[in-house]
């Protein structure tokens, strides 16, 4: 097969990172794939890996005419076999132009904790969590969950963490708490303004540290509440430290973890005690007990609503005095991901998704007409922004159920 992997951005982030190394993973099983998206920091990792990219047009507002041309252009100079578009703009983009005009098969992937109503109901779907699957199945005809796989070999404890620790300034007796996350404002600022609030809550006898890698339009907020933080303890608790290419050093030198999806698996992959975060100020740390709530809803949560700051400082105050208890959650987290999240799986997995798209092609006036729903969504949800921006209200649009 010749694959074209379609991603909306090439900064670095979770779901863009899954599906290249997926798409990695699935040209080592012998098919070609090539790599498609705007230009960004994760072009540099395509190369590594050894995978063609081709550069699409500038990020426009989706869905963009010149983007539905320049999917539809490179499907058809290049014999594209199947298009994997990740998240919904590219999977819009290739519906209105490679698929519907060609009629080449089109894979979703959607691993934010929402799936727009406006992608059509009738393509394969592929999700990150048991839960939104189950939500999925009543209303669209093929879904799948490949939850997010992690290379159990480049994430892998360390023997000697002093190196990647040297990196950071970490002294023997200081407790680094460590967070890699893209600072944006959707799903990611709640949490880790919560979190840099809790350092200055914490003892200092415990010697915390917290180190944010990562960077974003949310870096200069996060920024000027750390400069707050630090000055009030009179000491630096928090550092930005940018972002990472490669964050591995980031999780060696780390003693505890805090984080969502993708980074949150790497953090237990590293034997990493973690507590993940959420949203309305959920923390949850991972335990035994917590495992089953991981595995059905992904590692990620809503909260009630409360700020979370005491809840996470709480964990924290937790962790930090019981090193057997790290040691053995971190223990379980590394035996969970090489046993249900590796790579390997998750690429024979997605390769047999491929190949169920192949057979079941639909005839041109069937595509158009499973379109047809979808737009209408569209439509209604771009209205809502534009009155919205505009000041108008309208009803509200929710972008994971149908109306």
């Amino acid at each position: 097969m010749r694959i074209l992997t379609c991603l909306h951005t090439m900064e670095i982030g979770g779901s863009q990172i899954n599906a290249i190394e997926i798409a990695a993973t699935v040209a080592g099983l012998g098919h070609e794939v090539i790599i498609y998206g705007p230009d960004g920091d994760l072009c540099q990792m395509v190369a590594e890996l050894g995978l063609e990219f081709i550069e699409a047009p500038p990020k426009g507002t989706a869905p963009s005419p010149r983007n539905v041309a320049a999917i539809h252009q490179v499907v058809r100079r290049r014999g594209v076999d199947l298009v994997h578009a990740y998240e919904w703009a590219p999977a819009v983009e290739t519906a209105y132009g490679a698929y519907l005009r060609q009629g080449v098969p089109l894979v979703v992937t959607v691993l934010s904790m929402e799936v727009p109503a406006w992608i059509p109901r009738h393509l394969p779907l592929i999700v990150g969590t048991e839960e939104i699957a189950a939500a999925e199945r009543g209303r669209r005809r093929e879904v799948h969950v490949i939850e997010p796989p992690i290379d159990t070999d480049a994430n892998a404890p360390v023997a000697d963490p002093g190196p990647a620790r040297r990196r950071f300034g970490l002294d023997p007796a200081d407790l680094a708490v460590v967070s890699v996350s893209r600072l944006v404002p959707a799903l990611k600022l709640e949490g880790l303004l919560s979190a840099v609030r809790a350092m200055g809550q914490l003892d200092p006898a415990l010697r915390a540290r917290l180190f944010i890698v990562g960077d974003g339009e949310s870096r200069a907020q996060l920024a000027a509440l750390a400069d707050q933080v630090n000055a009030d303890r009179g000491a630096e608790v928090v550092t930005l430290t940018g972002a990472m290419l490669d964050p591995r050093d980031a999780y060696a030198a780390a003693d505890i973890v805090i984080g969502m999806g993708s980074s949150a698996l790497r953090a237990l992959a590293f034997g990493k005690p973690t507590v993940v975060q959420g949203e309305r100020g959920f923390w949850l740390p991972f335990t035994a007990q917590n495992l089953p709530v991981f595995l059905n809803q992904g590692f990620y949560g809503l909260g009630d609503g409360s700020d979370g700051t005491a809840t996470i400082a709480a964990e924290l105050d937790r962790l930090a005095r019981d090193p057997a208890g790290r040691a053995e959650h971190g223990a379980l987290g590394r035996r969970l991901v090489v046993d249900r999240f590796s790579l390997q799986a998750a690429g024979r997995r997605q390769a047999e998704i491929y190949r169920q798209a192949l057979r079941a092609p639909l005839g041109l006036s069937r595509r158009a007409g499973a379109l047809a729903h979808p737009t209408a969504h569209l439509i209604n949800f771009k209205a809502h922004l534009a009155g919205q921006r505009l000041g108008v209200r309208r009803p509200a649009v929710s972008a994971d159920h149908d109306g």
